[in-house]
């Protein structure tokens, strides 16, 4: 196995945490999540970070937050901006 080939594998904690955030969405690669497994069969950091992203998955899906429509986000944002044009 060429030193190539044996380093293909292991991916910095900044790309594993990448890898994650696309993966919870649904965006990762089959070869991003094999890679993103290796480190976090060895990678407490990584870990961590994996576990946290999915609590937070699951509060903001247990939430019901309701965002503010989009005509109503832009009525008010053109409301600010007149009053901000008075000063």
């Amino acid at each position: 196995m060429s030193t190539k080939t044996k380093y293909k594998f292991f991916i910095s904690c900044e790309e594993a945490k990448h890898i994650c955030d696309k993966a919870q969405y649904g965006e990762a690669t089959f070869w991003e999540k094999v890679k993103l497994n290796v480190r976090l069969s060895w990678c407490h950091i990584t870990r961590a970070y994996s576990n946290n992203n999915g609590k937070l998955t699951k509060l903001m899906k247990k939430s019901k937050i309701d965002a503010i429509e989009r005509d109503k986000k832009e009525e008010m944002q053109r409301k600010l901006q007149e009053e901000m044009k008075k000063y």
